[in-house]
């Protein structure tokens, strides 16, 4: 992967929540919100965001995924950062809505635009921002950091996620037996492989009470979903937060 080029920070930022983020826990855009705005940015959240895509177009259906990548490409005509709260879809809108368009007279050039000034949410903050949580809660704690396999091919998001929780005072990051493995979510594979999708989330979440964390943290939410419902039927003591609420949720502790 070629080293990203990164702007100075700006003044404005889209924030693209993800349709699971809005349908399962809202709570976790509201803190990407407000990490931004302690940047001393101004976020906007088109109201009438809501999927990348990547459904329809990792289930052969190019033609819808079109179609709905066409609707946010109409929302974010203004030359801002586009933030995004999960590294999954943002490799979606990064690295294909480009070839979805390619095609297309009308939209080829504004998702080449587009694509360029994606950035998924742990990248911008450190990359872009450069944050510093000098004065966050100081109780020590221990995680496991989780990223979607799309996200670490296409957006490097595992280095960005170590270089946030990095930055936070006394957070140690457990590294375990299956961290490289996919959890089993994988979007609509998890609906058509049932079993196969079953097998592998009970070796991730094996591995991730073997290693003794208290928390997994992650900035993909399908994939905390598969490991926190399985953690919970099996009554294994592994809690899963958006790595959003986590980071606010230690800068709270302390007196930002």
């Amino acid at each position: 992967m070629e080293p990203r080029r990164y702007p100075p920070p700006p003044q404005d930022v889209y924030l693209f929540g993800t349709c699971l983020v809005d349908l399962f826990v809202p709570q976790a855009g509201l803190d990407a919100v407000h990490l931004l705005e302690r940047e001393g940015l101004r976020v906007h959240f088109p109201q009438r965001q809501s999927c990348c895509g990547q459904p329809a177009y990792t289930s052969g259906n190019p033609d819808a995924a079109r179609a709905v990548a066409r609707a946010q490409i109409d929302l974010l005509a203004e030359s801002w950062p586009i933030v995004v709260a999960s590294g999954s879809c943002a490799g979606m809108m990064r690295h294909h809505w480009p070839a979805l368009f390619a095609d297309d007279a009308a939209y080829a050039g504004k998702a080449r635009e587009i694509a360029e000034r994606v950035f998924e949410f742990a990248e911008f903050l450190v990359r872009v921002l450069n944050v510093r949580f000098d004065r966050a809660e100081t109780t020590p704690t221990r995680v496991a950091l989780h990223t979607s396999c799309s996200a670490r091919r296409e957006m490097g998001t595992r280095e960005h996620g170590v270089e946030l929780l990095a930055a936070l005072p006394n957070v140690e990051r457990v590294d375990h037996a299956a961290e490289s493995e996919c959890c089993g979510f994988g979007g609509v594979f998890s609906l058509k492989h049932p079993d196969i999708s079953g097998a592998m989330v009970k070796d991730k979440v094996d591995s991730l009470a073997a290693a003794g964390v208290e928390r997994v943290v992650s900035a993909d939410l399908g994939c905390l979903l598969n490991i926190g419902h399985a953690a919970e039927h099996r009554r294994l003591p592994v809690m899963v937060e958006h790595l959003a609420s986590f980071v606010r949720r230690r800068l709270q502790g302390g007196k930002p």
